[in-house]
């Protein structure tokens, strides 16, 4: 492999790894604040025995965001040292307000947070949980503002090859930025959901029958049910956009290679970019024109018109449809849970409990996906139309980039499985604890103890 692809393959395992903890701790932060609202209304030490449990998950996956995100701005200098130069003017600033405004929100308070129960008054810690959970949605807003514009630029002029800002109004809300926020926020509030289900019904399963179990998954399956509607309609808003301002990767994600009136939806195909056409093809007549024009007849222009500037196939083709089928399988489980619930108001059967147990991690891996459907669509350019991929790599060796690249995929396999253990251990303690116990510590009294410590 080349450096270009190396280098690439590099930031996207940066990446892949870091999104994973922004994904859980979006939503998370604002479930806390729900959770510790209900049980300031209702006094129900049931709520408080749910707070103890994620905000130690809110912890570790704050400390594994933070370490993984330096490590992605390093590569910025050592990969890609021609997007600064480049657009530098509209980025720096970007990334410089997400760490002005979120990133010390959140680490101003989260101690507060973690440790305030007991020292603080309850208005103050819930205060504390709220600023919390602005500052993490104020991080998505800056770095979905900076990725938008990535995909779709707008309020800038380039001079000698360099973009300045002329309109930061334009550069923040461009065409793609609400979309794009709204579908990651929900996404990120499905995937805490499926967590905290899965999670829930883990510890039913394992003869935890308390309450703070039953709450826990009966919130996580409302929550569940009412967002996954939601996401698909916002996702068809998404695609509508994408269509408008990037037919090639709409082609690419259904595969279509020639322009097509009334275009079929391809359930399942084999693209061959060799050929440039689609094996084993299962294709619904018409419906990808309807869902994405709205028209039974409407024209979907092909790869082929993009012959020069249009993203690989098979990983946006394969990519989406991983993401949707989760999202079905989504809307089936949360859906099913509610209506037996409706139903009989008992127990949830087995097979229903394994089923969220088994779909525990699901968020991540739709996030995984999507993300790679927007980012890899977006080849062969770093920011759309404006600059490309391989005008702004480095000249650093193959070897010394595959070097450091088997490196991170170590380290990120290690924590990740680690990090899954210790979400399993906390879970299995949480039954331990008793129901008046303070929020993290057992010793309010003692402030020297270590976040560490705690989370042991």
């Amino acid at each position: 492999m080349d450096a270009l692809v190396l280098a690439r393959m590099q930031f996207a395992a940066n990446i892949s790894f870091h999104i994973l903890f922004p994904a859980i701790n979006i939503a998370l932060a604002w479930f806390l604040l729900f959770v510790k609202w209900r049980f300031w209304r209702s006094g129900d030490e049931t709520w408080m025995a749910i707070y103890r449990l994620w905000v130690k998950v809110f912890a570790l996956s704050f400390a594994m965001g933070v370490v993984s995100g330096i490590v992605m701005s390093f590569q910025f200098g050592t990969n890609w040292p021609g997007f600064m130069l480049s657009v530098g003017n509209i980025a720096g600033p970007l990334l410089a307000y997400e760490v002005l405004t979120a990133f010390f929100l959140e680490a101003g308070f989260l101690g507060i947070m973690l440790f305030g129960v007991g020292r603080v008054s309850p208005r103050i810690h819930t205060l504390a949980t709220l600023l919390v959970a602005i500052g993490t949605t104020l991080s998505a807003f800056w770095i979905l503002a900076l990725n938008s514009w990535m995909h779709t630029p707008a309020g800038f002029e380039m001079r000698d090859g360099v973009a300045h800002a002329t309109d930061w109004m334009a550069i923040i809300f461009n065409p793609s930025f609400p979309y794009r926020l709204s579908h990651v926020l929900l996404a990120s509030g499905l995937t805490i959901a499926f967590l905290i289900g899965g999670i829930s019904a883990w510890r039913w399963l394992r003869g935890d029958r308390g309450a703070d179990v039953h709450l826990s998954l009966r919130a996580a399956s409302i929550l569940a049910a009412v967002l996954i509607p939601v996401q698909i309609f916002v996702g068809d808003l998404h695609g509508l956009n994408t269509l408008e301002h990037q037919p090639a990767k709409i082609a690419a994600m259904e595969a279509i290679w020639e322009n097509e009136s009334g275009a079929g939806l391809r359930l399942f195909a084999w693209p061959d970019a060799t050929t440039r056409e689609n094996h084993y093809s299962i294709t619904v007549p018409s419906l990808a024109s309807l869902i994405l024009t709205h028209s039974l007849s409407g024209e979907i222009q092909g790869l082929n018109s993009f012959p020069d500037a249009h993203p690989p196939v098979a990983p946006l083709f394969f990519g989406f449809r991983i993401m949707v089928g989760l999202g079905l399988l989504m809307l089936a489980v949360s859906w099913a849970t509610l209506w037996w619930w409706r139903r009989t108001r008992g127990e949830l059967p087995r097979p229903l409990l394994r089923a969220w147990v088994a779909m525990s991690f699901s968020g991540w891996l739709a996030t995984l996906a999507g993300w790679y459907v927007t980012e890899i669509g977006r080849q062969p350019y770093l920011v759309y139309g404006v600059l490309k991929t391989a005008d702004a790599a480095s000249a650093t060796p193959a070897p010394m980039i595959g070097l450091s690249l088997l490196m991170y995929l170590t380290v990120y396999v290690l924590l990740l499985f680690a990090f899954i253990r210790v979400l399993f251990v906390l879970a299995t303690r949480a039954a331990t604890i008793p129901a008046g116990a303070p929020a993290v510590a057992d010793e309010p009294d003692d402030p020297t103890r270590s976040v560490v410590e705690v989370l042991k």
